[in-house]
């Protein structure tokens, strides 16, 4: 682990004076993870704009950019539709994820500091506390941080990127996942697994961790549907 960062590291995501563009984009995207947006449904945009308290164009915005990150389908002549969840496509999430979470974590491996380690094993207690109060959506936001956190140690903006769109996706099935206590108790585990080796700095250590942590994930999808 290397005491000073070898470039500093990216920004983290969101941490910013937000736009109204963003505002409405987070709390759109929110509430498509959260279900409360549930799979299939056609959202209607000024129902949208008055719940959220926002103008026309930053949820058209919004609407646009979820698209492009696959969340919703904007369908010519009949509207916005959330995307259907399909195991299939969790499926091929899952493959996309492991090839670029495991150069993901080889890079994290070798430029982590003890400051960026220390704040990732924080995340870890704070996850293990959302989890012992059962404060499920709690948890699935401290998933997504672990998860950016160490893509963000990466000190790669093009992997961050791409990674980035893949958890978004990804999200809703987590969300299914998690519904299992058992699951929940091994993906904590888990996380120590890849926590431990990037504080080795052993970059072959934490790919094989991520892969494995996302195996268990497909093996916990597969099992719930």
């Amino acid at each position: 682990m290397k005491k000073g960062a070898r470039k500093k590291a990216p920004s983290r995501w969101g941490i910013r004076s937000r736009s109204q563009n963003e505002i409405a984009y987070d709390s759109v995207k929110e509430k498509i993870i959260g279900m409360a947006y549930k799979p299939g449904l056609y959202l209607n945009t000024a129902e949208m704009m008055d719940k959220l308290s926002l103008g026309r164009t930053p949820i058209n915005h919004a609407l646009h950019r979820l698209s492009r990150e696959g969340l919703i389908h904007i369908i010519p002549r009949k509207g916005v539709m959330v995307a259907p969840l399909s195991i299939d496509d969790a499926l091929e999430l899952i493959d996309v994820r492991i090839a670029n979470e495991r150069l993901c974590a080889r890079l994290a491996a070798e430029r982590i500091t003890r400051d960026e380690f220390e704040r990732i094993a924080g995340l870890l207690d704070e996850q293990e506390e959302a989890i012992a109060q059962n404060e499920s959506e709690r948890v699935v936001r401290l998933d997504l941080r672990f998860h950016e956190e160490i893509a963000i140690v990466s000190r790669n903006q093009t992997l961050m990127e791409i990674l980035r769109v893949i958890h978004a996706r990804s999200q809703r099935f987590w969300v299914i996942s998690f519904k299992a206590d058992a699951h929940l108790r091994e993906v904590q585990a888990e996380h120590r697994l890849i926590l431990d080796a990037l504080g080795s700095a052993d970059p072959e250590a934490a790919a094989a961790a991520v892969e494995a942590h996302a195996l268990s994930f497909k093996r916990s999808l597969l099992q719930a549907d």
